[in-house]
């Protein structure tokens, strides 16, 4: 049986690289904010550009199997 030491040791880690990846997260919108020459609020929320969203939602998950994959080693 693991001990409290040892539970709250690996909460840290976890906690740790949960930090990490949502750090990735909100890096890599708001350079994808950044570079995109248009309003990406208005395109997808007010011009239902559906492509658009897709290609975040791509992006977003690219980054989450990069992040996966760092911290699986």
């Amino acid at each position: 049986m693991e001990t409290l030491e040892t539970v709250g040791k690996q909460l840290l880690i976890t906690l740790g690289y949960a930090s990490i990846g949502l750090l990735a997260f909100a890096l890599t919108f708001w350079l994808i904010v950044k570079i995109a020459p248009f309003s990406l609020r208005k395109e997808i929320e007010e011009d239902h550009n559906s492509a658009l969203a897709i290609l975040i939602g791509a992006v977003i998950i690219g980054v989450a199997i990069i992040v996966s994959a760092a911290i699986h080693g």
